[in-house]
């Protein structure tokens, strides 16, 4: 038991040095830093060009949509290895089988689901 509880005190240890470290090296920056504020550092900076137009601008929400849907199915893709080569096990085939067939019915389902709300149309 305290060869199991020792394992913990070093993490205990690793997690208060992270700590001080982090405490002594942002203290040192707000001790050390100039502070002179003016009009030109609160400034937008694009690239060495003063900024046109105001700062306000609209983004399609349909990109990170895309984003999302292909982030979700890329996890599935990653799922289905592991299935794969735990469907070659002796006494796991139709308990697999089922497993992926609920996985991949949830997934066809939030799929029909963004195809009937028109979330997958581009314009």
């Amino acid at each position: 038991m305290a060869e199991y509880l020792s394992t913990y005190r070093l993490l205990g240890l690793l997690l208060v040095l992270a700590g001080g470290f982090f405490t002594v090296a942002f203290t040192a920056n707000r001790l050390l830093s100039r502070r002179v504020p003016s009009a030109s550092k609160g400034a937008s900076y694009e690239c060495g060009i003063d900024p046109v137009g105001g700062d306000w601008a609209q983004t399609q929400v349909r990109y990170y949509v895309y984003a999302y849907l292909y982030v979700l199915f890329a996890v599935e893709s990653v799922f289905l290895f592991p299935w794969a080569v735990t469907f070659d096990l002796k006494g796991f085939g139709m308990t697999t089988v089922v497993e992926m067939a609920v996985f991949v019915a949830v997934l066809a389902l939030g799929l029909l689901y963004a195809w009937r709300k028109r979330v997958l149309r581009w314009t």
